[in-house]
């Protein structure tokens, strides 16, 4: 198994532990710096977010990690995780 691999393993391991948690840090982060550059870009942020979401949760091939919680914004970017 090589470095990549067991990364990926801790990685999905930590996810499907944590990740309530992660996708609120996520979603903290992304109302800073949306607040930072005073809403400018709001709707990219959203959208960069949701995808890293969804890659993170689709680590152990199922949507069911992280769940989508509405931003502070209000320009969430509409979810393209499906439920397997």
């Amino acid at each position: 198994m090589g470095f990549l691999d067991r990364f990926k393993k801790k990685a999905t391991a930590v996810v499907d532990e944590q990740g309530d948690k992660i996708g609120a840090g996520m979603d903290k982060a992304a109302d800073f710096a949306d607040d930072k550059t005073g809403g400018k870009f709001g709707e990219k942020i959203d959208t960069g977010v949701e995808k890293a979401k969804d890659a993170l949760d689709s680590l152990d091939g199922k949507n069911d990690d992280i769940a989508d919680a509405p931003s502070e914004t209000g320009t969430q970017a509409p979810s393209t995780t499906q439920q397997q």
